[in-house]
């Protein structure tokens, strides 16, 4: 599996974005339940959010991209999407588990 962060930097600000807010949220919700975001969020003090997606290649995260309320009601001005090898740090057991999970569960 591989991991992309995904930064979406905004054309209007947090109240023109209320409108879609709970459609975006709910999406955020399912894909987190699903074990495909794993961490999601505001940039504080700027008009962008940054995400961060498991996902098995580029051309699921870009299905996934063209899904999401914000993208598709035309508030996203730019999507930066970088690919991203984590090795070290706090959470990086974490992040493993979730890979030898998905793993064993290939196996069975």
């Amino acid at each position: 599996m591989a991991k992309f962060v995904v930064e979406f930097e905004y054309n209007v600000d947090r109240a023109g974005r209320q409108g879609l807010h709970p459609a975006h949220a709910e999406n955020l919700y399912r894909l987190a339940d699903s074990g495909v975001l794993l961490l999601g969020g505001p940039l504080v003090g700027e008009n962008a959010g940054l995400l961060l997606y498991e996902v098995a290649d580029r051309d699921e995260l870009q299905r996934i991209l063209d899904d999401e309320p914000y993208v598709k009601g035309g508030v996203v001005a730019r999507t930066r999407i970088r690919e991203w090898g984590p090795g070290k740090g706090s959470w990086i057991s974490v992040l493993n588990r979730s890979e030898d999970v998905s793993s064993t569960e290939g196996n069975r």
